[in-house]
């Protein structure tokens, strides 16, 4: 049995949480005396969720954790089918996002609370959706899967490249959204 995907989604899960609490604190805090750093560091924090966790983490998951852990361990393909389906409602939820905030930052402040209430409803559902995956999925996964599942598995989630984790390389290609976030937004992630 490998752990090495495991573990590079559970460092990916931290990340994206991180990315997740950022954008809470900093869309509580508002955009103050400051609107042009607020809406640039919310708008680079969605495009990150745009960006990684739509187009490079669910895919992976999707296509090659995901079916050898429901072909091994059936009693979990439900949950699997969500995840799946999650994974598509999420790449539309998150562009949804980056709609309402423009149309937040171009519009004024009557815009604020729409978009506002649907950030508090993509935030639980991202949690719940990462407690699934790491309560349900994860677990089986490692209950159930073979070398040459881990040895798939471990392949395809070796090729990530996530533009916020210090502790792997990074595409030099998002030291920019890297920078941008992180001088934009408050802890977790930030020091703006």
């Amino acid at each position: 049995m490998s752990a090495v995907s495991l573990q590079i989604i559970r460092e990916e899960h931290a990340s994206i949480a991180a990315v997740l609490r950022s954008l809470q604190v900093l869309v509580d805090q508002g955009p103050g005396d400051n609107p042009p750093s607020f809406f640039d560091g919310a708008r680079a924090i969605l495009f990150y969720i745009d960006e990684f966790p739509e187009r490079e983490h669910h895919p992976k998951e999707s296509e090659h954790l995901f079916p050898r852990v429901a072909q091994r361990a059936p009693h979990v393909a439900e949950v699997i089918a969500r995840l799946d389906a999650e994974h598509v409602r999420g790449e539309a939820a998150v562009r949804e996002l980056q709609h309402l905030l423009l149309a937040w930052e171009l519009m004024g402040e009557g815009r604020r609370e729409v978009f506002t209430e649907a950030l508090w409803r993509y935030l639980a559902f991202y949690r719940e959706h990462m407690r699934l995956e790491e309560t349900m999925v994860l677990p089986a996964a490692q209950a159930y899967l073979d070398d040459d599942d881990w040895a798939a598995v471990d392949a395809a989630f070796a090729t990530n490249v996530n533009p916020l984790d210090h502790g792997r390389p990074r595409d030099p290609a998002y030291d920019r959204l890297f920078t941008r976030i992180v001088m934009r937004v408050k802890s977790p992630l930030g020091q703006g």
